[in-house]
């Protein structure tokens, strides 16, 4: 990989264009946090610098120190030979304007769940909800947000793997919120015994069997536990549909993303009145399924 910078490439611009000029030459996959070459080049010049991420303008004739333009030249290389995701090579992602720190123990944050929650879209009172368990929380990224749409809240946040739940701890530890999120390690309900919740959100592994096979490169990367759900996707979502009745309280519900899940959901449970929530970005992906009608799943 380089190391030094070309006497032409002076400035954050500079490196900027040569980044989306590279990224577009290598037909690179998105999808982890932008979904084309410009935005993802000016997520990473601007997180490889620590500045802010949301707007390029200010910081184009900025120049940045010999380190600075080697540690530029370095993580563009990286993202086109390894096609390794732009999170995993800068151990940040961001989801509704909040940084978590990520490596290649989880999942990279992302969810529609992550803007149901930000935007206020649940059919529930936010002072109401008192008890929210997160199920496969990965990193911990939908655990912390919802931590702040329901401010009275204690959550408890499950996981099955040691590495992702490390990885969540840092994350709660960095927002502060440690005594208001519990981490448990375990199978979805196992390590939670007969507690009840007033809303049970989860971004389970939904990929299908076809959708693993045709993975690109950069999917790869992430942990497979994290991703592969069976022939159709639902293995997790069939145990969570019979096990979730048993944990929520009267007039609590359960809030789950499903990917391109629907048509097999609805035809295995065609008298369960799932109500779908999409997102500017998503249709027919997350589904709300109060605790009355869980028991027609």
């Amino acid at each position: 990989m380089a190391t030094t910078a070309k006497p032409s490439l002076l400035t954050l611009g500079d490196f900027f264009r040569l980044a989306v000029r590279r990224f577009r030459a290598a037909r690179l996959a998105y999808g982890h946090g932008t979904t084309n070459a410009v935005d993802e080049a000016a997520f990473m010049v601007l997180e490889a610098l620590r500045l802010p991420i949301h707007n390029l303008d200010p910081w184009f004739g900025l120049r940045p120190t010999p380190a600075e333009r080697a540690r530029l030249l370095t993580l563009i290389d990286a993202r086109v030979s390894l096609r390794m995701p732009a999170p995993y090579l800068l151990g940040a992602a961001y989801m509704r304007g909040i940084r978590f720190h990520i490596d290649r123990r989880a999942l990279i944050p992302r969810s529609f769940i992550g803007d149901i929650l930000a935007d206020g879209m649940l059919p529930i009172e936010p002072g109401k909800v008192r008890r929210v368990l997160d199920l496969c929380t990965g990193s911990g990224c939908l655990a912390i947000l919802a931590a702040f749409a329901f401010p009275r809240a204690k959550i408890d946040a499950v996981d099955l793997s040691p590495g992702a739940l490390a990885l969540a701890r840092r994350n709660v530890a960095t927002h502060r919120l440690g005594d208001r999120i519990a981490l448990h390690r375990g199978d979805l309900f196992r390590p939670l015994g007969a507690e009840r919740y007033d809303l049970i959100i989860s971004n389970p592994p939904y990929v299908d069997a076809g959708g693993m096979a045709a993975l690109p490169p950069e999917y790869r990367h992430e942990p497979r536990l994290a991703l592969a759900a069976g022939a159709d996707g639902l293995d997790l979502v069939h145990r969570i549909l019979a096990e979730a009745p048993r944990h929520l309280r009267k007039g609590g519900a359960l809030l789950c993303e499903i990917g391109r899940g629907r048509p097999p959901l609805e035809r295995a449970y065609p008298r369960t009145p799932f109500v779908w929530l999409d997102t500017e970005q998503s249709e027919g992906e997350v589904f709300w399924l109060p605790a009355s009608d869980l028991a027609k799943a």
